[in-house]
């Protein structure tokens, strides 16, 4: 099965600066992992540039001038507690969301069936108007909006396993029923959003996991609310919000997942896009910020990709 790899060498040159979580040292670690021999069969691919056409579908222009007009000529800008601009970080972030939404054209108009964004900064926290949590657009839904405008798509489901919700991604579908938005994640944490009753337009499904939960709970609930309901929504292109942090050894959370849950999700959505998307899965890279554990389940991941 041949899987696109997008990744784009300005990604690993945005720096948050010393000690930040979300360092280049995250993206290195994933494309170590995935130069080892088993993955020589990766179609590997150079990232373009989202324009501002395809960021605007989801986010204000204010927003965009922001992060492409106060890119700072040396040292750190601050947009929030937690999200910070270097002077790479705006060419960064348009290869990001350029890879997703480049991983779409490719999914929707060629044989390609899967593709993984290996792509920092990280995007699911970032809304219409705000980037915040780490991420400055989001890569996702951006692409996510891509498949909608050009390529007219009617269901597109985006599933977000990383182990903080993605507030921002939810905030931007809220009510846009062609796009279901399934998330598994820690509850009560940051950034606060993602209970089980928060619906939007039916097309919100939210699987909130308490701190501790390990294996078993986590593959129930993708096996009693998440899979159920995409089965139900049947899209016809399925993205993953590939966020690696709810394994045990990560510092920022308190989930027990091992590297082999990703690989078993992997797997099921697989199943799920063979039935409904014919095959078409288009992943990308969110949190993970234990190197060892990053590395190891991505590459469970994108081998669960491959086949």
């Amino acid at each position: 099965m041949s899987v696109a790899l997008y990744t784009h060498a300005s990604c690993l040159a945005h720096d948050p600066g010393p000690g930040h979580p979300e360092s280049p040292a995250r993206l290195a670690a994933v494309l170590d992992a995935l130069d080892a021999p088993r993955f020589a069969a990766l179609d590997r691919r150079q990232a373009p540039r989202a324009t501002r056409a395809q960021l605007e579908r989801v986010h204000r222009a204010d927003l965009v001038d922001d992060i492409l007009s106060n890119v700072p000529a040396t040292g750190w800008c601050r947009l929030d507690a937690d999200t910070v601009m270097s002077p790479a970080s705006a060419e960064a972030a348009l290869r990001a969301a350029g890879a997703a939404c480049a991983a779409v054209d490719a999914v929707l108009t060629t044989p390609l069936q899967r593709a993984f964004c290996a792509v920092r900064p990280p995007g699911h926290h970032a809304t219409p108007s705000s980037s915040m949590g780490f991420c400055l657009f989001n890569n996702v839904a951006v692409a996510a909006a891509q498949a909608l405008a050009v390529h007219r798509l009617e269901r597109v489901a985006i599933v977000d396993f990383d182990v903080h919700h993605g507030n921002g991604t939810q905030d931007i579908f809220w009510s846009d029923a062609r796009v279901l938005y399934a998330s598994s994640h820690q509850w009560p944490l940051y950034p606060g959003t993602g209970a089980r009753g928060d619906t939007g337009a039916g097309n919100i499904v939210n699987a909130p996991l308490p701190a501790g939960a390990g294996s078993i709970d986590f593959r129930d609930a993708f096996n009693r609310i998440v899979l159920p309901a995409l089965d139900e929504f049947a899209p016809q292109l399925i993205f993953i919000s590939a966020g690696f942090d709810a394994h045990r050894l990560d510092p920022l959370a308190g989930l027990e997942l091992e590297a082999d849950d990703y690989a078993w999700v992997t797997r099921r959505l697989l199943d799920l896009a063979r039935r409904h998307a014919q095959g078409r899965v288009v992943s990308s890279l969110e949190g993970g910020y234990d190197l060892g554990a990053l590395a190891e389940s991505s590459a469970a991941h994108v081998g669960a990709m491959l086949g």
